[in-house]
């Protein structure tokens, strides 16, 4: 008897392994969601506008009086403690130069008039009005435009893009084609509507811009992506795999059993794993583990309380300066959290502040931090399409301080048809907003090698 139930839990082991493993290496089809689930309030069911609208920015003389009001008597932090930076956070030190900069200096319209320099569009999808950016290049006869979906995360906005749009949508030197650029807000991001009942995650987010391509006449397009862009794309290139025809990544980053155990793998043997010169980029992996402990306390806050957290984001642009800046700091540079100022030089102010009123207008913080929650919600958490390889020719930019890391080795167990890998020595999270040449350069290069690609497989191309 003690062998039979013996036998038995030896084959149970074993089925439970094989069936594992099973998965692990063909998973099946990814899932697929409701391309028609609706985001928007019940009552505007069978009334949806689905013409395009064109739309400005606009900084209200009311608004404008109240967030001054709020500013110039913000209530003064307590000093921070002798010998810190940015280490706690935001240096207090520097709140006053700041508000005073946004308050007193910072001039409203001609900002406005900034933000409103690209053409800007309204459309209604699956009950949201989705704000985009829409930027046709003017080429010469002979030069082929190509549409490219640019999507970005948080805390940024749009307003990333705004140096890389001119780059992008001009003729470069070398190449054939330009890009007709579309820029859209995230759902409950700057002027795109928020989701009124839970569930709109990452992506969700990716088949209501999907729709928008199409409704915009884009069968077949490509798409870039950073932060929880770099999240919605990886998730379009797997679920949309026949309309996605190259994608490009600047924070690429996949997590399934696999890629676990080769980082581990790569932990006692790194020459398994990574390019000798890149390694310390991973390994050890305390250090990644210590910087994950150390910054990403904001992470967990906005997956479970993004409400709370907003309360006092909503009511204080101090707050939100205080909060965002921070990220702008230590995400440009790990090791600006040493520097007093935070290293905020790297950007202008005027650049910084542009994005805050993208948030600040638009009352907008409080739901762009749900994105969180709802990505990370167990029902999102199920779909699980890190695990779904990916055949859509994909192009890695990796900055030299972006938030992770991992070798081609690592993200080939997903992307089975990688093009190239761009490994920078320089720039950091914000890449298109640091550095929009070397983004708008890479851009290029990754779509020629998109394009050669699909010239070799017919009508697969536009």
């Amino acid at each position: 008897m003690s062998r039979m139930l013996l036998a038995a839990t030896f084959f149970g082991i074993a089925g439970y392994v094989a069936w594992f493993v099973y998965g692990l290496l063909f998973p099946g089809p990814p899932p697929q969601l409701d391309p028609n689930e609706w985001w928007g309030p019940n009552e505007t069911r069978g009334r949806q506008d689905t013409s395009i609208r064109p739309f400005q920015v606009k900084f209200s003389d009311e608004m404008i009086k109240d967030l001054r009001a709020r500013l110039k008597n913000y209530r003064s932090a307590p000093p921070p403690l002798e010998g810190v930076a940015f280490e706690y956070g935001f240096n207090t030190k520097q709140l006053e130069s700041w508000v005073q900069y946004w308050a007193e200096e910072y001039p409203f319209s001609e900002r406005e008039k900034y933000l409103n320099q690209f053409p800007q569009y309204k459309t209604n999808i699956q009950g949201l009005d989705i704000h985009f950016i829409r930027v046709k290049p003017n080429v010469p006869a002979g030069v082929t435009t190509v549409p490219l979906l640019l999507m970005h995360g948080w805390p940024g906005s749009v307003r990333e893009f705004y140096e890389a749009i001119p780059l992008l949508t001009r003729q470069n030197p070398g190449y054939d084609f330009a890009f007709e650029v579309i820029v859209p807000s995230l759902p409950g991001y700057g002027f795109s509507d928020a989701a009124v009942r839970p569930g709109l995650g990452a992506a969700q987010t990716g088949v209501i811009f999907k729709n928008l391509m199409n409704r915009l006449g884009f069968k077949k397009f490509y798409i870039q992506g950073g932060d929880w862009g770099s999240g919605i794309a990886a998730i379009m290139a797997t679920m949309f795999q026949e309309e996605i025809l190259g994608h490009h990544n600047n924070m690429p980053f996949v997590q399934n059993g696999r890629t676990m155990f080769r980082t581990v793998i790569g932990a006692f043997i790194p020459s398994l794993i990574v390019e000798s010169h890149l390694a310390d980029r991973l390994y050890p992996l305390s250090k990644t583990f210590s910087f994950l402990m150390e910054e990403f306390g904001y992470f967990h806050l906005q997956a479970t309380k993004p409400d709370t957290v907003g309360v006092g984001l909503t009511d204080s642009p101090t707050g939100l300066l205080a909060y965002i800046l921070e990220k702008f700091s230590t995400w440009t540079r790990t090791e600006h959290r040493n520097r007093p100022d935070g290293g905020l030089s790297v950007y202008s102010k005027v650049q910084l502040i542009d994005n805050l009123m993208v948030y600040w207008s638009t009352n907008s913080i409080t739901t762009s931090l749900r994105f969180y929650a709802e990505s990370m919600s167990r029902k999102n958490r199920a779909l699980y399409y890190d695990k779904y390889p990916s055949d859509v020719p994909v192009w890695f930019l990796q900055a030299k301080t972006e938030l992770f890391y991992q070798s081609p080795t690592i993200l080939k167990v997903k992307y089975s048809n990688i093009q190239g890998t761009t490994v920078l020595d320089e720039g950091g999270h914000f890449l298109a907003f640091e550095l929009p040449k070397v983004f708008a350069d890479d851009v290029f290069k990754a779509v020629k090698a998109f394009r050669s690609y699909h010239e070799s497989r017919p009508k697969t191309e536009l």
